[in-house]
Parts: structure tokens; C-alpha cells; sequence
């Protein structure tokens, strides 16, 4: 007996699931809300007429674009209620993805949180230009607003992001070099050298969303975050006694980055923005146990942007 042969339709569409996701996490900055978008994007595909698409990258991507602004308008009043700092869902990310440079700086945690102050559409425009390369025709019918409206919206976008997020040629070697140098130093409680890897003007932004202790303002300054850090090693957290967590070294949001593990469970995350000179300028830590169940299935995600 013949096996029936595959649904082509399923098959276009998960030829461009990577990319959906891809787009809905940069849109989104939540692993979670982006599988939701891929996921109603199939529904909406699966129910679509497709006889007459022509170019079912861009209807896909038409789809989670619309799907992902939805979420994003809805999401805003949430999050000006946030306790404390809001920070993007942390992701591991695939080795391969980490090698090209773009494809890392514009998943990482501190361009995501550049990002979140943009308007729902500005930021659609800034994702799908800046980040795949889509032209502005395509992006007005994926938007569904005029190609001027969209030139528009890319230029404030592009202005606001570029004035918040200088770009320079990352090391990665060194960035790793640094962030296990880092490591060192706080397991150490060595306070001084901590304040050789930090920025003078260095920022902590610690997300705990009301539900685990951490800070409600960013901590400021190299001296009261060395000593953030050096303290870390002497008391208990979340019920955790020090010598029962564990700091794992791994790759976060495209970058080096840190997981905290307690028995069972992970506890946080951190991710560094590194300066021209290799030192550490912010650092963003994500407690929020609701933020951290992509990185506890432990899945790591492909999202290049090709």
C-alpha cells in the first residue's frame, strides 16, 4: 500500500519555521509568545486559499508580523505594570548562529531592550529591514501600511536605535575571555577584580518580575556592582545555600552568558554588553522563574536570519 504523500503546504511552512521564529522573537523578546505566533501562523496558513501565493516567504512572514504586532500592543499595558525592570525571555542559541557576528548582536539581550522602547510598528519595520533584509515594499504589505508610512517609520527607528546602541566590531574572544574572567572573580568575591572588568559607568538591570527578590532600579557604577557580584558567593539565594549553585558558562541571546543552577532547577541568567575597550558596560540578569523555562527545556535556538 502506498503511503499518502506529505501535505506540501506543511511542508512550505516548516521550510520557514526557523525564520518565523526568528522574527517573532525579535518582535516579541519572548520565546514563549514567538512558538505562540509560529503556532497561529500555522493555523492561519493551514486555513488560507494558497493557490494564488506567489511568494510564500513573505506571506508567512506577513502573517507572524501581524500576529507578533497584535501581541506587542496588547503586551504594553502589561508591562508599564511590570514590577521592576522588564528584560527579553533569555535564549541558548545555537553555536553556528554565534559565528556571524549581525546575526548575534541584533538577538542580544541589550538590543532587545533598545528595541522594547520603540513603537509596536517601528520596531516591526526596524526587524524586518535592519535585521532580514526585507525591502520596504515588502515590509508595507507585511505591516499592511503604506511603503511611505514604513520609510518613515524605519528612519525614527534606525535614529532611536542607532543613538541608544553605538555599533563597534566585537571581539568574541575576548568577550568570553572577560565573561570567564568575571565568573572567576565573583566565585572569588575578589572585588578588585571585578572593577578591572566593569565600566566605570556599568549598569546591572536585574528582572525579577515581583516574584523573586532582586533590585526595582538598576544598580549603577562599578564599585556598587563589583560588590553586587563579590557578595554573591557568600549568601543564600532563593532558598539556594551557595555552595549548591552552580554557574555554567554558555551561549545567551547570540553571546557569552551565564546560567545559575540549583538542584533541579534553574535559578537566573545574566548577559554582558561589552564596550569598545572589552570591558563589561551593562550586565542584565533575568530571575523571573516565568521568563526562565526556555533555557530550563535547554533547547537551543537557530535564529540566523538567513
Amino acid at each position: 500500500m502506498t503511503a499518502p504523500s506529505a501535505d506540501p503546504g506543511r511542508r512550505v511552512f516548516e521550510e520557514h519555521r526557523r525564520l518565523l521564529f526568528s522574527v517573532a522573537y525579535r518582535l516579541l523578546g519572548s520565546a514563549a509568545d514567538a512558538e505562540d505566533a509560529v503556532q497561529d501562523s500555522w493555523l492561519k496558513w493551514s486555513a488560507a486559499d494558497r493557490s494564488h501565493v506567489a511568494d510564500p516567504k513573505t506571506y508567512l512572514t506577513r502573517i507572524v508580523s501581524n500576529l507578533a504586532l497584535e501581541q506587542l500592543r496588547s503586551a504594553r499595558h502589561k508591562r508599564e505594570l511590570y514590577v521592576g525592570p522588564w528584560l527579553p525571555e533569555p535564549i541558548l542559541t545555537a553555536g553556528d548562529t554565534a559565528e556571524a557576528v549581525v546575526d548575534a548582536e541584533s538577538v542580544s539581550t541589550a538590543l532587545l531592550v533598545v528595541l522594547e522602547t520603540l513603537s509596536p510598528l517601528e520596531r516591526a519595520v526596524f526587524v524586518l529591514r535592519e535585521v532580514f533584509g526585507f525591502g520596504h515594499a515588502e515590509i508595507a504589505e507585511a505591516v499592511e501600511r503604506s511603503e511611505t508610512a514604513v520609510r518613515q517609520a524605519a528612519h525614527r527607528a534606525r535614529a532611536h536605535v542607532r543613538a541608544r546602541r553605538p555599533r563597534f566590531t566585537a571581539d568574541r574572544s575576548r568577550q568570553r575571555e572577560v565573561t570567564e574572567r568575571f565568573l572567576a572573580a565573583t566565585a572569588g568575591g575578589d572585588v578588585n577584580a571585578l572593577m578591572e572588568l566593569l565600566s566605570p559607568d556599568v549598569t546591572l538591570w536585574t528582572d525579577g518580575g515581583g516574584k523573586v527578590r532582586q533590585a526595582l532600579r538598576p544598580v549603577t557604577g562599578a564599585d556598587r556592582v563589583a560588590a553586587w557580584f563579590a557578595a554573591l558567593g557568600g549568601v543564600t539565594y532563593q532558598g539556594v545555600d551557595p555552595a549548591d549553585m552552580r554557574a555554567d558558562l554558555v551561549e545567551v541571546n547570540g553571546g557569552p552568558g551565564v546560567v545559575f543552577r540549583a538542584p533541579g532547577r534553574v535559578i537566573a541568567t545574566l548577559t554582558f554588553d561589552f564596550g569598545a575597550d572589552g570591558r563589561i558596560t551593562a550586565l542584565h540578569n533575568v530571575a523571573n522563574p516565568d521568563k526562565l523555562r526556555a533555557v530550563s527545556e535547554g533547547t537551543a535556538y537557530d535564529v540566523g536570519t538567513r
